[in-house]
């Protein structure tokens, strides 16, 4: 197991991970920061305790965020395979009805 130590909102931490995610850890301490400096800018500065609170609850929006884009994206993609279904069923259909008409129309001529 690897440490990392990273910094958020001048705070060192020490965190444990997995060999070889050291960079993804750093990269997720990256984007945590980047919240609180956003949440500092408009003058949110009131304790680390509610700073963090503040960037978990914009982390948490952004991940509600891309789970009901990937939803309405999922959706959409059944819809389509759906409507491409029910063309394909069509079209089979269409070529059943006409050979039970030609075997009807054969039957008839006998």
């Amino acid at each position: 197991m690897a440490q990392v130590t990273i910094r958020i909102n001048g705070y060192a931490y020490t965190v444990v991970c997995e060999d070889g995610q050291e960079d993804h850890l750093a990269k997720m301490a990256s984007e945590i920061e980047q919240r609180i400096s956003s949440i500092k800018a408009i003058g949110g500065q009131s304790g680390e305790a509610r700073l963090l609170m503040l960037a978990a609850l914009l982390l948490a929006d952004e991940l509600h965020d891309v789970k009901n884009n990937a939803q309405i994206v999922a959706t959409h993609e059944i819809q389509q395979s759906v409507g491409k279904a029910s063309g394909e069923r069509r079209a089979r259909l269409r070529r059943v009805a006409a050979r039970a008409e030609e075997i009807a129309s054969d039957l008839l001529d006998i």
